[in-house]
């Protein structure tokens, strides 16, 4: 630390109270990329194990067709 009358002159490392490492870079390239692979994975694993093209079953079917109301 320099003064020029009123005027401080620091260094980054003096002005900010410690090193700079770039440790929370790395931690997150390190989890975006977990994060890539964890959703990769769980994807594939779906598209592998899913069936290639489902067809639905019509007697499988939960609603009942709809009846226009009377007087329309």
């Amino acid at each position: 630390m320099i003064r020029h009358g009123e005027e401080v002159e620091m260094s980054t490392e003096e002005a900010s109270g410690g090193q700079k490492r770039g440790i929370v870079r790395y931690v997150l390239i390190i989890s975006t990329l977990l994060a890539i692979i964890a959703l990769s994975i769980i994807w594939m694993t779906g598209a592998a194990t899913g069936p290639e093209n489902p067809t639905p079953n019509p007697e499988e079917s939960i609603s009942e067709p709809t009846v226009a109301p009377e007087g329309t």
